[in-house]
């Protein structure tokens, strides 16, 4: 079967009677066999809440927060424009109403540490939370944050940063939680950095290898 899986932009941000329409077309097709919503915390009102509770009933229903990071400075700087305590509520609501949570992380932004970003995962570790995608932060043609890296002012991962950064987050995390995703790629035509985050085969790859030479996490690889 497939997922269907809304993804881009804030899925919840319509009208009811929209969202009703659109969602319950996608999950009673009969090769569907996950709903996932992708949206903000600040989106979540409970006649949504209620309305993906129904659908839940349904079938299983994946709701998928960006928080990207759990430190205010950097959420001001990416213009997130919600605050931790909000994102807090919203998994909470959500678990309220027996609904799937996914939540995503940007590894790398600009000026936090790994010590910073470590902080993100354990912070998120002690919520309810079913899911978690990794991301690694691309450096994209023709935004606000491209002209902001190449006057220098800040780094990008290297490979081997990334990937031992992702086992340190994995170490971290419950062992219930899902991953269900370790790194993305951005688009060849507009990616500036990192160029090697291209070859995301190589990339899971390097993972992969970096797990097998730490004992401390053998259990989880099966």
């Amino acid at each position: 079967g497939f997922i269907a899986y809304f993804q881009a932009y804030t899925n919840t941000y319509a009208p009811l009677s929209y969202l009703r329409e659109l969602f319950t077309e996608a999950i009673t097709h009969p090769d569907i066999v996950a709903l996932s919503v992708a949206t903000r915390p600040d989106c979540l009102g409970e006649d949504v809440l209620s309305l993906l509770e129904e659908l839940n009933n349904q079938k299983p229903v994946w709701v998928e927060l960006g928080l990207q990071t759990i430190h205010p400075e950097t959420a001001r700087f990416i213009r997130r424009g919600f605050d931790y305590s909000c994102y807090e509520r919203a998994v909470l609501s959500l678990k309220e109403h027996h609904l799937s949570v996914i939540t995503h992380l940007i590894l790398g932004l600009p000026h936090e540490t790994t010590d910073m970003m470590l902080e993100s995962v354990c912070a998120i570790s002690k919520l309810p939370l079913d899911g978690v995608k990794l991301q690694l932060l691309h450096v994209l043609k023709d935004t606000d944050l491209a002209d902001y890296y190449q006057t220098g002012n800040f780094p990008v991962l290297s490979q081997d940063e990334y990937a031992d950064l992702v086992i340190d987050c994995l170490e971290r995390l419950p062992q219930n939680v899902v991953i269900h995703r370790l790194t993305g790629d951005g688009p060849r035509n507009l990616l500036i950095a990192p160029e090697w985050s291209i070859h995301k085969k190589q990339v899971l790859n390097r993972i992969w290898h970096r797990l097998k030479e730490r004992d401390t996490y053998q259990g989880r690889l099966t």
